[in-house]
């Protein structure tokens, strides 16, 4: 669900880039002063868990679509929503700067969609209701479950809605709605399965995940999710689906091509040649792949060591985006 800069107009990527960043600057604000030490390191961890993930796309039977995990709710779960925010927009943006997934002038956009919605949103306002106090292990599983799903279809809605109020795509609005909202219906009910699996499995294993009583105990976790993280980015990433995602399935059937054509107006072709210049390994590949390495490709699983590389470097980066930010607040916090 990444949008593309060529759904935007200037003035809307700038309004979102606006709002993401101040809703980045108070949730830094508000974990700052966080005294347990193990709570950046999980961003950190979890951040590249996510990153990775979602380089694994799942078919959409029936539909010829695909789709991935977004990973805010998730986090948000796990992390609380102010960390989850910070772990989810450092993602996106190693994504957009490195790896070419997503535009920059769309980069607000994409935080909104999927950082805002479910952290500040659905978290607040329907997982927890759900969830309740001391809830049985139904009615949890309901709250994740439902909540993956609303998250999913209000950041899909948000998506047409920016490129709605931008004005500049051909994309016709109604038509847009009807196949945008089932679509992510369907990849938010198995986001849904997928991150109760994984919070089932991680709170077994850790049933307070930042309050470990030993260090042995934070260690052994840790463990286990840099683990799932590096198979995931370097093995896992092979077999995801060769399908265009809800978004690009959604545009093709409303226009007839996966990709709307990128308007020649000046800041559009400014953060386009930027984004080239940045990104060392666009759609998860190196820039110079051989031919070899195209046709190995197009087969399935797609074993391809750019694809690994680019798993395992960008968790990397994502780590080392939360944990230069866990540094940079703990000094301040610790000045005033």
């Amino acid at each position: 669900m990444h949008m593309a800069d060529a759904l935007l107009s200037p003035a809307a990527g700038i309004v979102m880039w606006t709002a993401s960043a101040g809703t980045l600057v108070w949730a830094a604000k508000k974990i700052k002063n966080e005294t347990d030490s193990k709570v950046i390191p999980l961003m950190g961890i979890l951040g590249a868990f996510v990153f990775t993930s979602q380089m694994i796309n799942f078919t959409i039977p029936g539909t010829g679509s695909s789709g991935h995990l977004g990973g805010g709710m998730l986090l948000a779960i796990l992390l609380g929503p102010h960390a989850a925010f910070l772990s989810i927009a450092s993602v996106l943006l190693v994504q957009a700067l490195f790896f070419a997934d997503g535009g920059l002038l769309a980069l607000g956009c994409n935080i909104f969609n999927m950082g805002f919605i479910p952290c500040f949103l659905v978290y607040p306002f329907i997982y927890k209701p759900i969830e309740g106090n001391n809830s049985g292990k139904t009615r949890a599983a309901a709250a994740v479950i439902f909540s993956a799903i609303c998250a999913l279809a209000l950041g899909s809605l948000g998506v047409v809605l920016q490129t709605a109020f931008s004005g500049i795509s051909s994309i016709p609005l109604f038509k847009f709605i009807l196949l945008m909202l089932p679509i992510h219906l369907a990849i938010g009910t198995a986001e849904g399965i997928i991150t109760l699996a994984v919070v089932s499995f991680l709170k077994e294993v850790r049933p307070d995940l930042t309050k470990s009583k030993t260090a042995a105990d934070f260690k052994k976790y840790f463990i286990i999710i840099s683990a799932a993280a590096l198979i995931t980015g370097g093995v896992i990433s092979w077999f995801a689906s060769a399908n265009p995602d809800g978004l690009e399935w959604a545009i093709f059937h409303s226009t007839g091509t996966e990709e709307p054509e990128r308007p020649g107006a000046y800041w559009h072709n400014i953060f386009s040649a930027l984004q080239e210049k940045l990104a060392f390994m666009p759609d998860y590949s190196f820039k110079t792949a051989s031919r070899e390495n195209s046709a190995i490709q197009e087969n399935w699983p797609a074993v391809n060591p750019g694809t690994s590389i680019s798993g395992i470097i960008g968790g990397l980066l994502v780590v080392l985006v939360l944990s230069s930010a866990g540094i940079i607040l703990r000094r301040r916090s610790k000045r005033r």
